[in-house]
């Protein structure tokens, strides 16, 4: 079959049209890595499964991308190449992981590995979509209730008492005036746009070289989210060097895909340290020790990497270590997430509390106000 005229068919573009901004779900990313996986184990080739599977996907984006990968193959080019023709979809680690799955020969393997990673990850995202749901709610809840408070019934107060020449609580004139700020739009628009001006500020600053290290710093050093995130990034690493390690793969070639799993600049400081130290000859283990950001791992992991390196079952201790680390994922993600629906709560029942504060003083006094 000729896919070049089926693609124009079903898109009415050429391959050197197809936008590089379309985005592809993480279930259609696994269901690409699990069928690959399958009919390569099947002895199928390359560039049939992949046009196999680019059949099977819903006409649009990512369908057209799976179809310029199999011609790109078809041409000549191998798959890790193909792949990086779309660094939105496919990123470094997952590029290099197929790399080196080519050099190895072990590519089914490493699609399993991809697989559970984009499992996991989809799994993450979900149990922390799934936490923030009746946070959310009670957001919009009390964001619709403060509203209705603010816009409806505090003017209404405020008519009473300034016709029986009565002063307003301090408290409930500060929320007057917020009110009468917000409700006209030349004050709400310059409010808007202040603010637009501010979180555009902090996007550019965390794109510098600073604006980064704070983020990436703040990332690993937060309490409750910082171990989450350690946690996150040790389970990535530690799976891939554990398959990659068994099925063969240099230990020079592993931390180099290693490093590029991780986008936080102290860890990738650390495994570039890291590779720098063995390829001079080091043990993986002393040159994880020895380096400045050592303190990202315990010293009982670095035990176990010694210990494995001494037996010859680095991949099988990588495995044991990944284990370990997925455990404390988990804990570390309920820690978070059973802190987040209270953290919430509170927030929005201070918020609330003072407005319905500063409605009750003047509701307390409007007897006394009424008689006269």
């Amino acid at each position: 079959m000729n896919t070049n005229i089926f693609k124009e068919f079903i898109s009415g573009k050429t391959i050197a049209s197809i936008p590089q901004n379309g985005k592809v779900k993480l279930s259609e990313l696994s269901f690409f890595v699990s069928q690959l996986s399958v009919m390569l184990s099947s002895g199928i080739v390359l560039s049939e499964a992949v046009g196999i599977i680019a059949e099977q996907q819903k006409p649009g984006f990512f369908r057209n991308v799976l179809y310029d990968i199999s011609d790109r193959i078809q041409n000549g080019e191998s798959l890790s190449v193909a792949l990086s023709a779309y660094p939105k979809i496919f990123d470094s680690m997952f590029v290099s992981i197929i790399a080196a799955s080519e050099i190895s020969g072990q590519m089914s393997q490493m699609l399993d590995v991809l697989d559970k990673y984009i499992e996991s990850e989809n799994s993450i995202i979900k149990q922390i979509k799934a936490a923030l749901v009746y946070p959310a709610i009670m957001m919009v809840l009390a964001v619709v209730a403060t509203s209705t408070l603010m816009f409806f019934v505090l003017p209404k107060f405020t008519t009473i008492y300034k016709s029986r020449g009565q002063a307003l609580p301090a408290i409930t004139q500060v929320l007057i005036q917020i009110s009468e700020l917000l409700s006209n739009w030349k004050s709400a628009a310059m409010i808007a746009v202040g603010f637009a001006l501010l979180l555009a500020g902090i996007y550019y600053s965390i794109k510098t070289e600073t604006g980064k290290k704070i983020i990436y710093y703040i990332q690993i050093r937060v309490p409750v989210l910082g171990t989450m995130f350690i946690d996150t990034i040790m389970t990535r690493c530690t799976k891939i060097m554990a398959t990659m390690l068994t099925t063969g793969v240099p230990l020079l070639n592993v931390l180099e895909v290693v490093k590029s799993s991780t986008l936080n600049m102290y860890f990738n400081t650390f495994w570039s340290q890291t590779y720098s130290k063995v390829e001079s000859g080091s043990q993986l283990s002393e040159a994880m020790k020895v380096s400045p950001y050592n303190e990202l791992i315990s010293p009982a992991i670095l035990q176990m990497i010694r210990a494995g390196e001494k037996s010859g079952r680095l991949g099988n201790v990588c495995e044991r270590v990944s284990m370990f680390y997925e455990k404390k994922l988990k804990a570390s993600i309920k820690a978070v997430t059973s802190l987040i629906e209270p953290l919430m709560i509170v927030i929005m029942g201070i918020i609330i509390g003072i407005i319905v504060i500063g409605l009750l003083l003047p509701i307390l006094r409007i007897s006394s106000v009424m008689s006269h």
